[in-house]
């Protein structure tokens, strides 16, 4: 009876929406003699220009559609009444579209715009016409362009009187954007310029911008044929000055202003300041310098005597902002004049920032199975030993209800208590690395010491660890490096239930439950790398544009304890596992590798795709990975038609004990169309598909060992729609999932829900922070 209630409100649902659509003229608010605009279409007869890259130059869209399929934001609106005294109908215009009102003036000016961008492609004969057709109140828009026969560079000179210059463009020649041949395009010109202008700030040219680059073009009567030159503008001081060579400079003198006030400097206000030169470099400070000498000299990157160079520039700005210490930075430069050399004085002001914070945090947590609250209070010192080390001190305790027990236990929650402690140097700390490697890097050196109590109605458990890792990227920052040189990691199990001890770990057939709930120690090194095409300048927001990720990570653990256990005949448990003082220790490689992409379709939507795959293999002293390095598959970052850690492995369906649902490798892959709604609310539909395996064959997981031909048959499969809200430094995600395809029935109608759907038994829902990938 209530699934039938339940399908009956669904229905009903669907056909008030139904009503409300239908109900709302998507006209209602077009004035008499007025047009809305339906549609906009740009048609080029030239399969060189593509119609996506000529809707930037449309002034006027039609209102948004979600999904690209139905104006919902225009029925929102239009759902309001004419009273705007009324609340009701404020609040709907606000969250609604205005409808948008065709334009003749606009669309003249769009076209105008459209034909001018094509003309700058080479097609100077372009032609851009408008084409609209109405229905009723209605309208649609098409702009129609012929774009002609290009116009092609024959030839390419150069009008280039200074030698110096000219020198520098000819050693940097096999990175020009010119080429014989090419169309006339007016942005490759342009970005030539910009690619010189470029090339001569880091070679001295402080003042050089890309103005002093002209060009003139020379055709031939009745051709296509261009004879591009290439001029550069000699150098004045003003208007009426004599023309003369561009000037190089050269850093004359760096000095370092700390406690810098941008407010006191605005009002002319000069406090007395103490000074040193520390190096050659002159430093001004009050009271007690807050930073080592050392590390200002360090982060700089203008060198006294070398000519200016804007990429050091850059730089320094970068080192400098990266520091945590540190709140603003600005570096000014002075022009001074030595015999005829043209000299640079630079000043680098800086700010600092607060020297130690504290912040709280409040959580739903869900890490026993049922709702419960953490609280976490977190301790900062920005500035260590006085070279901007950031020491953090956090403390966490959590707690849930646990239900559905089975066995006599007094108490049914569980109790979470953390303590960590974290030592951030932005440096790298190694010996032998080359004094340029060091400079062309921004890295990190991270110690950690982090200690976990759990606290369970059927046992305790304490993790103790500590790590040593480093990070580190280039200054383009796309690709980013961690090494994790030690991480070691300490299980123990001081207390577990008579009831849940013979229930579960004294049975031979459950091994896997029972080698998690042993003592044991894990030794680890893993190096990971990740590449983000958009580099430093990506952001939250998925509509910026196309990019994609690249993530690969590997680990081994135990190697270098197994060889001295070898060496030393170390002592061996009844399971026949080296120990160290009665403690086994894992051994495994782990490798995975993840990669996901994001195409723009437009400003408000984007296709999304991701794919992973991962593999663990015990070997030597463990016969299994432990619990905290296997793959589950289910959850809100993985197949969404499933609940976290409810599928597989392979055709197992599990039996109530989440630690049989891990398995030793992974396949996932997901796509996603994504649509910006409204104001910070984003939508989703979504499929996702995978599953996770064994290696070898275990007693408590049947049909869950990896089979070249079944494992095809075992992929899961699922559908579903999700909503987000983009708060800017963080992303609410609420996802729905059904199941499609259930690899724990090999045939029936229970192997296909998606023909034969039951919410209660298909749907899983989702709450997260960020997007799934």
């Amino acid at each position: 009876m209530n699934g039938y209630l339940r399908h009956k409100v669904m229905h009903a649902l669907w056909a008030m929406l139904l009503l409300i659509v239908a109900g709302c003229s998507s006209t209602k608010y077009v004035p008499e003699g007025d047009y809305l605009l339906d549609e906009v279409n740009v048609h080029v007869d030239n399969k060189e220009v593509k119609s996506a890259d000529l809707n930037m130059f449309i002034r006027q869209q039609p209102n948004t559609k979600w999904f690209n399929l139905i104006k919902t934001q225009l029925y929102i609106y239009n759902m309001s009444g004419r009273d705007t005294t009324k609340w009701v109908n404020r609040a709907l215009r606000r969250v609604g579209d205005a409808p948008v009102i065709f334009s003749e003036d606009d669309t003249e000016r769009s076209r105008q715009e459209v034909e001018k961008a094509v003309r700058n492609l080479g097609y100077m004969g372009a032609v851009a016409q408008t084409e609209t057709k109405t229905k009723g109140k209605k309208i649609g828009l098409s702009y129609n362009v012929k774009t002609g026969r290009a116009y092609k560079v024959r030839s390419i000179h150069y009008d280039i009187p200074d030698t110096t210059i000219w020198n520098y463009m000819q050693q940097d020649s096999a990175s020009t954007l010119l080429q014989e041949g090419m169309n006339m395009d007016i942005n490759v010109l342009d970005n030539e310029r910009t690619r010189i202008t470029s090339l001569l700030q880091q070679n001295g040219y402080f003042r050089f911008n890309k103005e002093y680059i002209t060009y003139s073009a020379d055709t031939t009567r009745n051709t296509y044929l261009i004879d591009l030159t290439m001029h550069l503008e000699p150098y004045r001081v003003s208007t009426d000055s004599v023309q003369v060579n561009h000037p190089q400079y050269y850093v004359n003198q760096v000095h370092f202003h700390t406690d810098y006030n941008v407010l006191e400097s605005e009002v002319g206000e000069v406090l007395e300041e103490d000074s040193m030169v520390y190096k050659g470099y002159p430093m001004t400070y009050r009271g007690k310098p807050f930073i080592r000498p050392r590390v200002l000299v360090g982060n700089q990157r203008l060198q006294k005597g070398e000519l200016y160079n804007g990429d050091a520039v850059q730089q320094t700005y970068q080192n400098f902002n990266r520091l945590p210490v540190m709140r603003y930075t600005n570096i000014r430069f002075e022009e001074t004049q030595r015999n005829d050399s043209s000299l640079l004085d630079a000043y680098i002001q800086l700010t600092k920032n607060k020297l130690r914070s504290i912040s709280f945090e409040v959580e739903g947590t869900n890490s026993a199975g049922d709702l419960g609250a953490a609280a976490a209070v977190s301790l900062s010192n920005r500035n260590l030993f006085r070279g901007s080390e950031t020491l953090t001190l956090r403390l966490r305790g959590a707690y849930e209800a646990v239900s559905g027990l089975q066995g006599d236990y007094r108490n049914e929650s569980y109790t979470e208590l953390s303590a960590e402690a974290s030592l951030n140097f932005p440096r790298i700390l190694f010996p032998f690395l080359s004094h340029g490697f060091v400079n062309r890097i921004q890295a990190n050196t991270l110690f950690e010491l982090r200690y976990n109590y759990q606290l369970r109605p059927e046992f305790t458990r304490i993790i103790a660890s500590t790590g040593w890792s480093y990070q580190w990227a280039f200054k383009q920052q796309r690709l980013r490096h961690r090494i994790e040189l030690l991480d070691v990691n300490y299980l123990y199990m001081p207390w577990i239930h008579p009831d849940f001890y013979e229930r579960y770990l004294e049975q031979e057939d459950n091994y896997i439950v029972r080698y998690n709930y042993e003592d044991r120690l894990i030794v680890r090194t893993g190096y990971t790398f990740i590449y983000n095409s958009r580099g430093a300048s990506m952001a939250s927001n998925i509509f910026n544009g196309t990019s994609y990720t690249l993530r690969a990570n590997i680990e081994a653990a135990g190697n270098w304890l197994y060889g001295l256990a070898k060496l030393t005949n170390m002592h061996k448990n009844k399971d026949g596992e080296y120990t160290i003082l009665d403690i086994p220790f894992a051994q495994y490689i782990k490798a995975d590798f993840d990669f996901a992409k994001n195409i723009a379709i437009d400003n408000r939507n984007s296709i999304a795709y991701h794919l992973a795959f991962g593999i663990a293999v015990p070997y030597g002293n463990a016969k299994m990975i432990p619990f905290e390095k296997r793959y589950f598959a289910g959850g809100a970052n993985s197949v969404r038609g499933w609940s976290v850690r409810s599928l597989g492995p392979g055709s197992f369906p599990g039996d109530g004990n989440f630690m049989n649902q891990t398995g030793d490798l992974k396949m996932e892959g997901s796509l996603e169309y994504r649509s910006n709604l409204f104001w910070k609310l984003a939508g989703a539909i979504f499929v996702d598909a995978g599953n996770v395996w064994t290696l070898r064959n275990y007693e408590s997981q049947p049909g869950g060992q990896f089979r070249f031909n079944k494992f095809y048959k075992q992929i899961a499969l699922a559908y579903g729609i999700g909503f987000r809200i983009d708060l800017g430094f963080f992303i609410l995600r609420f996802d729905g999932g059904m199941k499609a395809i259930n690899p724990a029935f090999e045939k029936g109608r229970d192997r296909y829900p998606i023909f034969h759907p039951r919410f209660s038994r298909d749907f899983a829902f989702h709450f997260a922070v960020g997007y799934p990938f």
